[in-house]
């Protein structure tokens, strides 16, 4: 059995592996790190694009977090952004 890749976070631990859905917060939050687009917290009902978008307003603060757990992993963990050169 693998272990479970974890992030600590603003006094929380997220589990990878659990967090990651295709239009969930953190997936959100590592796509916006990744095309470095900045912090703009928001997600998907369902997949990305293909599902009603939820803007930073209607987020609870776990939300939020979550989107900024998963920008800033992406930022100081897997350092992966797109060459646009």
């Amino acid at each position: 059995m693998s272990k479970s890749e974890c992030f600590d976070f603003c006094d929380k631990t997220y589990v990878v592996d659990d967090i990651s859905r295709h239009g969930g917060p953190w997936d959100r939050g590592s796509a916006d790190s990744y095309y470095q687009r900045g912090v703009n917290p928001h997600y998907y009902d369902g997949d990305t694009f293909m599902s009603d978008r939820v803007e930073e307003a209607d987020m609870t603060k776990d939300e939020i977090l979550e989107y900024k757990a998963g920008y800033m992993h992406n930022e100081v963990v897997l350092k992966n952004f797109k060459d646009y050169g």
